[in-house]
């Protein structure tokens, strides 16, 4: 199945590009669903971070990265530029970034710039380009706005 998905994704097939998105979103959001609500709402956190707490250093660093990442809703500020940039610029490894660092947003408290970040990242993947070997067969000489000459 995930070889298959990765060559829907590199042959641009807006079908099966769905589905591996989907498919990809919904163990993401999984994870992090069990994150969520298996270590940060069940306070497993440090919470005695203060000068005289017990827990270790780098836990509470842990503990104190991700407050701050939730408090200025980072993965959903990066969903949404990334999604913007994929968007306008057809980048579509960009807009795979957009569309997972979204759903991240989503289940970790980012919801509101990662909502839109991952509209646009899925519209990119979705879009639907040419192949890029048909660009290839056009006889040497005839180019776009080109005509074939006859006499």
């Amino acid at each position: 199945m995930i070889p298959s998905a990765i060559q829907a994704i590199r042959q641009n097939e807006p079908g099966r590009t769905l589905a591996s998105a989907i498919l990809g979103a919904a163990l993401l959001g999984l994870a992090l669903a069990a994150l969520r609500f298996g270590v940060i709402e069940n306070g497993l956190l440090p919470r005695d971070c203060g000068p005289g707490g017990a827990d270790a250093a780098w836990s509470c660093g842990l503990a104190w990265l991700l407050v701050q990442s939730f408090r200025l809703q980072a993965l959903g500020w990066l969903a949404l530029f990334a999604g913007t940039l994929a968007f306008l610029f057809t980048w579509r490894r960009l807009a795979w970034a957009g569309w997972f660092a979204g759903v991240a947003g989503l289940a970790l408290y980012c919801a509101d710039p990662a909502a839109v970040g991952v509209l646009l990242a899925l519209f990119t993947l979705l879009r639907h380009r040419p192949p890029l070997a048909a660009a290839d067969d056009a006889p040497a000489g005839r180019g776009q706005g080109q005509r074939e000459q006859s006499h």
